[in-house]
């Protein structure tokens, strides 16, 4: 064991080698150790449950890398700076030691192992006044929400993985258990989901979990596993609160002029001056502070400015214009300059859960209702009512307003893959591709961590 921790320090000291530019691109210590000592009363079991929301808006995890899995595995972002190597994401060619992977598993595992702390040790702790039994369950019940999702992650880009739901002193004590099936994978969410559903309160929250959040990823997750029925349900569940959430016009309103908190999020990673999100310095171009790596792709910035297509979404976008010639940027991101990285990370709008009602009425051939949650979306980016008249047709013009409502959010890639799509539209042929490699430091750890097909090193 001593020497596998000496092997995995090592790997991870030649991953972070390999990162890019520090100044951008810092990996921050992701350890979390577990000892007995840890979680002992009602303070240090709130610091632990915030120690996972950090762990979540890292930049190994939604903070960058992670999703940048998805952003250059799609076609509405593309990667442009010195680390040519994340074009191999692009190019479907991904090798296993691929130093972003590295991080995003661990990133993520470090998470999960933060939430097991959480669900051993909070529940055993003394009643006292304050820490009511209602409080140390909406503790558990944000830990439980928090495994579902990183699980969840991990299932749609690397397929089954090991389930831990046990802690551990360092991700690299993990234990070394075969991985379970996708199918395995995503009944772990379920019950996890199901589980911080009884304990979460039902209130509104837009940074922490609590049950409406709950539902949300729930209808997100029947729609993966293609389950219609429960995916519209749950989809309602949430839309049905309008006091709370609702879409906010026009379409920028969500993020624009240092916005946060709308009506609009369902769930989003709060960053301050302390906990920045570097996310800005990606993406703007240097006559803004950035280094401009990170850009929209030709074609979805064709189809933002196309007014009967992307409507009022062209706000996503801002120009740069240099010795006559014009170069898009993306606008998400942005106050690098204004406040120093306290951008928001969206995780789940409220679009969304119209877009996966539409989508889930119209495979149960309810067209109309399907019409009537797509052109909530159109109308609020000021575009008129669908044409669509056959369930093809609207299934297609869901995939469509789906590209452009998240054109720079992390939606894309896995939308292709879960409707089978992503074959024909950014000509894969290799269907083992749709997902990524296991990590090629992990598996040298762990010879039970069997590699994904047609990959190497």
């Amino acid at each position: 064991m001593k020497q596998k921790k000496l092997l995995y320090t090592f790997l991870l000291m030649v991953t972070v080698a390999g990162s890019s530019c520090k100044k951008f691109l810092t990996v921050e210590p992701q350890e979390s150790t577990s000892d007995d000592v840890t979680i002992v009363d009602e303070n240090s079991a709130r610091t632990a449950v915030r120690g996972i929301y950090n762990q979540l808006e890292s930049n190994g995890y939604y903070g960058y890398t992670f999703q940048t899995l998805g952003f250059f595995s799609g076609d509405n972002i593309e990667y442009v700076g010195s680390q040519t190597v994340n074009k191999q994401l692009t190019n479907h060619d991904v090798k296993a030691d691929l130093a972003a992977l590295s991080t995003a598993w661990s990133a993520i595992y470090n998470t999960i192992n933060r939430t097991n702390n959480v669900i051993a040790k909070v529940p055993s702790l003394p009643v006292t006044a304050t820490l009511t039994n209602d409080v140390k369950n909406a503790l558990v019940g944000e830990a439980y929400f928090i495994r579902a999702l990183a699980y969840f992650d991990l299932a749609r880009t690397w397929g089954g993985v090991q389930i831990v739901t046990k802690p551990t002193a360092s991700a690299s004590d993990r234990p070394q258990g075969k991985r379970a099936t996708l199918q395995q994978t995503y009944a772990q969410v379920l019950a996890d989901l199901t589980t911080a559903e009884s304990l979460l309160p039902l209130s509104t929250n837009r940074i922490r979990a609590t049950r409406k959040t709950v539902w949300a990823l729930r209808a997100r997750l029947h729609l993966y596993l293609q389950q219609w029925q429960p995916a519209e349900e749950y989809a309602t569940k949430v839309l049905a609160d309008n006091a709370n959430y609702s879409l906010v016009s026009p379409y920028n309103a969500f993020f624009a002029n240092n916005a946060s908190n709308t009506s609009e999020s369902v769930l989003e990673l709060y960053y301050n001056t302390t906990v920045t999100n570097n996310q800005a310095s990606q993406w703007l171009p240097s006559s803004k502070g950035g280094v401009g790596w990170v850009k929209p792709t030709t074609a979805v910035v064709d189809l933002l400015n196309n007014a009967l297509k992307g409507g009022n979404r062209n706000k996503l976008l801002i120009a740069d214009v240099s010795g006559g010639v014009t170069t898009w940027y993306g606008n998400l991101y942005y106050r690098i300059a204004t406040s120093g990285g306290t951008d928001p990370a969206f995780l789940i709008r409220i679009a969304e859960l119209y877009l996966i009602r539409a989508e889930a009425r119209a495979q149960q051939d309810n067209l109309g209702g399907a019409k009537t949650d797509l052109d909530a979306v159109r109308n609020r980016a000021g575009l008129l009512g669908t044409t669509a008249s056959t369930k093809d047709d609207y299934l297609q013009a869901i995939e469509d307003e789906n590209r452009l409502e998240f054109a720079l959010e992390n939606h894309r890639w896995y939308d292709l893959v879960r409707t089978n799509r992503a074959q024909i539209v950014l000509g894969i042929t290799d269907a083992r591709k749709l997902v990524l490699p296991i990590p090629y430091s992990e598996t040298l750890i762990d010879p039970n961590l069997e590699q994904n097909p047609s990959y190497g090193q």
